[in-house]
């Protein structure tokens, strides 16, 4: 048993998996995911588990280098974008709009969605390197 970072070993297994430049969504409940896309679903009831604690739980175990967020986020849910710039603001954050993020996910290794039922709490992290 691990004794320390993440336990889901879903997870665990794409973090390891990740290479340069790769990417995984971390999703609400309610974002659509594209079929072929390795969907790691850890939504329990509506607000369980919630965006910011596996953002966090996540950020601990990864090299990001960048975050790519839906621009609708900003006057949307104004609460999870001022915590986006916060926690990554040592990283490029790039804003597209929400239909163009959609399309993004066509191309992640893995959609980690979560029971989070507010607008636009998604979020592209983008692999980096620890070397």
């Amino acid at each position: 048993m691990k004794r320390y970072g993440i336990l889901n070993s879903d997870i665990s297994k794409v973090l390891s998996d990740l290479g340069h430049t790769d990417f995984i969504v971390i999703a609400d409940a309610g974002l659509p995911i594209p079929e072929g896309i390795k969907k790691i679903d850890l939504a329990i009831k509506p607000g369980m588990p919630l965006f910011i604690d596996v953002v966090n739980a996540i950020e601990e175990d990864m090299v990001i280098e960048k975050v790519t967020i839906a621009t609708e986020i900003e006057e949307g849910n104004p609460k999870h974008a001022a915590y986006l710039k916060g926690k990554f603001a040592d990283k490029e954050i790039e804003h597209v709009s929400h239909e163009e993020f959609k399309q993004l996910t066509k191309q992640a290794k893995a959609v980690i969605r979560t029971g989070e039922i507010t607008p636009y709490a998604n979020c592209i992290l983008q692999s980096g390197v620890f070397f």
